[in-house]
């Protein structure tokens, strides 16, 4: 039996009628930039954090998804911020198919030429499947994500990728290894505590690799900070 990881994005969670771009993973965009949109709404007269929904089922998640997925005794979990991460994962613990939950597939954007750039949270499970880590990719897609699966027909059409639905999804996959990961750019930093409530609801040890504690406070930052945070 191949071993598995489950590898799940809490933005899968998290939905927004705005779209916010994409970004690289670093200080400013998983801190600054939530600041400086949040100073800028504000000039707007909007509050962005209603802008931002977690959906209930975030609440319900790991009673489905044990109904449809076994945890070995041993299981490892690991918490981080950036997605990227699975694929040391994978690598490291002979991991060869992925079962992914996320608003995004990770396959790469703009082509097989994305797949020649360094491992990003962008890219990371397409690079397993170019490099022959994995053997199969079966990937969930948040009911919130804006992407669909013919947008990566020139990857789709190489390796075995699988695009599925929890609600049609009738196997029972024994799982070696999980990660949770929080998607920093993506998701704002105000909903950091339910991320931490959602990874100890698994009920498994975890480890926590470069997840950085956010701190939120935006009624109590100096004029200096706004300035900074609106340069970010």
């Amino acid at each position: 039996m191949e071993k598995c990881l489950l590898s799940v994005d809490w933005d899968y969670f998290i939905y927004t009628k705005e779209y916010w771009g994409s970004y690289l993973e670093n200080n400013r965009s998983i801190n600054d930039l939530w600041y400086k949109r949040y100073i800028q709404a504000k000039v707007r007269g909007e509050d962005i954090i209603k802008a931002f929904c977690l959906s209930p089922k975030a609440e319900t998640f790991w009673a489905k998804i044990k109904n449809h997925f076994k945890f070995e005794e041993n299981t490892k979990v690991f918490v981080s911020d950036s997605h990227a991460l699975s694929h040391k994962i994978a690598i490291e613990n002979s991991c060869k198919v992925v079962f992914l939950f996320d608003a995004h597939a990770d396959l790469g954007y703009g082509g097989p030429a994305s797949l020649n750039f360094e491992v990003n949270s962008s890219n990371w499970l397409g690079k397993l499947l170019k490099e022959k880590q994995i053997k199969q990719a079966n990937i969930f897609y948040s009911p919130h994500t804006s992407e669909k699966p013919e947008y990566f027909n020139w990857v789709n059409n190489i390796y075995d990728i699988r695009y599925l639905d929890i609600n049609n999804f009738d196997k029972c996959v024994v799982v070696s290894v999980i990660h949770l990961c929080r998607s920093g750019a993506w998701t704002p930093p105000w909903l950091d505590d339910k991320f931490i409530r959602f990874v100890n609801s698994l009920g498994i040890p975890y480890k926590i690799i470069d997840c950085p504690k956010r701190k939120w406070d935006p009624h109590n930052i100096s004029l200096s900070d706004q300035i900074n945070y609106l340069m970010a």
